[in-house]
């Protein structure tokens, strides 16, 4: 950010940011600490060094109370997830750095007037590792990424380096675990962890970047989505059952995910009630998957099934329908039937979640919502939202 003051007794924006309310190099994970205020993200009103007439507060686990002078206007990414809400609250140019922007897909936003995200000249944060120096050398005034996930495997970080990051550089603002509502480490992370909706995390990204409106606009184009779609979900006897897997050809075993599970990472198909072919199964459970075979398969038989993780067809997606070349692969009835569908990202931010939401309703009740024909391929009287108004919300004219 550029610096607000020009004297020096009075801190700079970067530094207020860093500073302001809630030292973050001395404790980076407040919220750690036993301060749950604020806990779905909601603005305080008053910081506990009011030094610049502009300032204001956001409070998320696991970061606690981060305070501001102003809006961020550097902002580094990893998780595609962060890239999405801040696209969808129109703040995608703040946007430096994603953790890997080849891979990060916007044919969502291309069918959306107006709403552009080039992430051709952002610098990748990936590069076998997360290298501290890179951090140093962009200089953000921000950074969506959750020093609780990284703490989790052997990534080459400790805390000590977030702690240094963000007291040198800025701070970390990010909530991975409610992807799935999994367990962050042991120790400071998971004493106060708290897990947040989708929307919850909007709201909070909202008052970071002072858009609140957006985040609350944009659910209510989810809220009444949903309330028309459940109007129209047919009687639980007659829904088909649902596979959501992850199919290795070399092995020929599908990793078989619970469709209902808890998180943003399920947030698309939660609302549309399916029935989960592995329900009564020990075969799945909500933060992961269990491997079964074809024969496994065969004998749970479901009528639809979704490729997780793929957005569009991949390599692993083409394997799936080729087993309709297979001895026993061909016998199952989502093969025969053409019923193998591609289920989108669990890494979904708002946006992504009203197209996934759509795509979803279509693939598992194309009775009551029409046929999926394939991602950006929805006819416009087909559309279950309307795009022209999401657009409108993102840009900021929408009134």
């Amino acid at each position: 950010m550029a610096d607000d003051a020009t004297e020096t007794e009075t801190p700079t924006r970067r530094e207020y940011v860093k500073y302001g309310g809630t030292v973050l190099g001395a404790g980076l994970l407040a919220g750690c600490t036993g301060d749950t205020e604020g806990e779905t993200g909601s603005t305080t009103t008053e910081t506990k060094t009011a030094t610049v007439d502009d300032s204001y507060a956001v409070t998320m686990a696991p970061m606690g109370e981060v305070s501001f002078d102003g809006v961020p206007e550097d902002a580094v990414i990893f998780d595609d997830v962060w890239a999405d809400h801040l696209v969808a609250l129109g703040q995608q140019d703040r946007i430096t750095a994603l953790g890997r922007p080849d891979g990060y897909f916007t044919g969502f936003y291309d069918e959306l007037p107006g709403v552009e995200f080039d992430t051709s000249g952002l610098q990748a944060l990936w590069s076998d590792g997360l290298p501290k120096e890179l951090f140093y050398e962009l200089d953000a005034d921000i950074h969506h990424l959750d020093p609780c996930r990284w703490l989790s495997f052997d990534s080459g970080w400790s805390q000590a380096d977030f702690d240094e990051v963000a007291d040198n550089v800025g701070p970390f603002f990010a909530n991975r675990f409610s992807r799935a509502h999994s367990d962050p480490p042991e120790g400071r992370c998971r004493d106060s962890y708290q897990f947040y909706t989708l929307w919850e995390l909007a709201e909070t990204f909202s008052q970071v970047y002072q858009v609140a409106n957006r985040g609350a606009k944009l659910r209510a184009v989810r809220d009444e989505m949903v309330e028309s779609i459940t109007e129209q979900l047919p009687p639980v006897s007659e829904r088909p059952t649902v596979a959501l897997v992850v199919y290795n050809s070399e092995s020929e075993t599908f990793g078989t995910y619970q469709i209902n599970g808890p998180g943003f990472a399920k947030a698309h198909y939660r609302p549309l009630e399916p029935t989960g072919a592995f329900a009564e199964s020990d075969k799945t459970y909500a933060n992961s998957y269990s491997d079964v075979d074809l024969e496994e398969m065969l004998e749970v038989d479901p009528d639809v099934i979704i490729h997780h993780w793929d957005i569009e067809p991949s390599d692993r997606f083409e394997a799936l329908l080729a087993l309709e070349d297979h001895p026993v692969g061909k016998e199952l009835t989502a093969i025969d039937t053409d019923r193998v569908y591609v289920g989108g990202t669990p890494m979904q931010g708002p946006i992504f979640n009203l197209f996934q939401l759509e795509n979803a309703a279509k693939q598992i009740y194309p009775e009551a919502f029409g046929q999926f024909r394939g991602v950006g391929k929805t006819p416009e009287d087909e559309q279950l939202f309307d795009r022209q108004r999401v657009a409108d919300i993102i840009n900021g004219v929408a009134e």
